[in-house]
């Protein structure tokens, strides 16, 4: 099951209370105050694990509580710190408070971490209160508590090559065909209910992910179909691939739809570099003309066929070198992909 939302209530360590302690040595007259520091409660922190797809466990169990801190001890000693709670999520995660919507923070690589709440620190001992005025105080405080939120959690997918078009605009048929993944196909819409990821191989070790994402309908930025959850999805890929069958009674209107859509949801999206195929070119026949289509801002325009493997080989390297083009400036390090590749 592809979870890709949860919410959570967590609950950072309290800290550990100061001691009231006095000293009982041989030889010091009245002793002193020796009352150790309280420790500090553990952070609740959530790391971004590699070996996650999904938000799946937290489905399971909504309430997690970080360690106390250990309260302060005589002789000076200070009590020991809660340890940190530490909760692994697949990279691409993004916490929210989930009551002020602030941003706590998103994991985008392996071993990335956020602290979502944080201890509470530790009281003082009476040691800490002594004054040349006041040599034995019996002052201490205790600790404070630990930070207490509830947490939404949201999976952007992390991919190279977005798939993104109608219900039945052929996404799943490509995946499955250039890639290992079996995403669902059927010859109705709305067969893919939740992302799919699989990475395409090339020659000379090339490899790249592709997410193949719930079909759009128009509206889809208000909500409606799949809506979000198709959307959200997209935001992190390098390049899209813009999916339209060549049998829809009006692929340019098609395309419209879509380029609306994503610029309604978000400007950056709509901003993202993209490449346009016409799909089921099977579906014509041999007097049959390509249908034309107007799309200046698109990088290339393809056509194929996932059934017969036509246009596949030339739509990879295609879709490779466009998609290392953005890592190449990703990194600052040249315009090109062959640059990037053979530094």
């Amino acid at each position: 099951m592809f979870v890709d939302r949860a919410v959570i209530e967590v609950k950072a360590g309290v800290g550990g209370s100061g001691a009231e302690a006095f000293r009982r040595e041989s030889g010091v007259p009245r002793g002193g105050p020796s009352g150790g520091d309280g420790g500090k409660g553990g952070d609740v922190i959530l790391l971004a694990d590699s070996q996650l797809t999904t938000l799946l466990d937290y489905s399971y169990r909504r309430h997690y509580k970080a360690p106390r801190g250990m309260h302060g001890e005589g002789s000076n000693r200070t009590g020991k710190s809660g340890e940190d709670l530490i909760l692994k999520v697949p990279p691409g995660t993004v916490a929210y408070d989930d009551e002020t919507h602030e941003l706590l923070g998103e994991l985008l690589d392996d071993g990335e971490s956020v602290v979502i709440a944080r201890g509470g620190r530790g009281g003082r001992g009476n040691a800490r209160f002594k004054t040349a005025t006041h040599q034995a105080p019996r002052r201490w405080e205790p600790g404070e508590e630990g930070d207490e939120r509830r947490v939404r959690l949201e999976l952007k997918l992390i991919a190279d090559v977005g798939l993104v078009g109608e219900p039945n605009a052929g996404k799943s048929t490509l995946l499955a065909t250039v890639t290992a993944a079996r995403p669902k196909v059927a010859s109705y819409p709305f067969t893919t209910l939740s992302p799919n990821l699989g990475v395409a191989q090339l020659s000379d070790y090339r490899t790249f992910v592709i997410a193949d994402i719930p079909g759009i309908i128009e509206g889809a930025h208000e909500g409606k179909g799949l809506g979000h959850q198709f959307l959200r999805h997209i935001e992190r890929t390098r390049i899209l691939l813009l999916m339209i069958p060549v049998d829809t009674p009006d692929p340019q209107a098609e395309y419209g739809r879509i380029r609306e859509e994503l610029g309604a949801y978000s400007e950056d999206l709509a901003r993202t570099p993209f490449v346009v195929a016409l799909t089921k070119v099977d579906l014509l026949g041999p007097e049959d003309d390509l249908p034309d289509l107007d799309a200046d801002d698109a990088l290339d325009v393809v056509y194929l066929s996932a059934v017969a493997r036509k246009g596949l080989d030339e739509l990879l390297e295609l879709l490779w070198k466009h998609s290392q083009s953005v890592v190449a400036e990703e990194r600052g390090s040249g315009d090109g992909a062959e640059e990037w590749w053979n530094p």
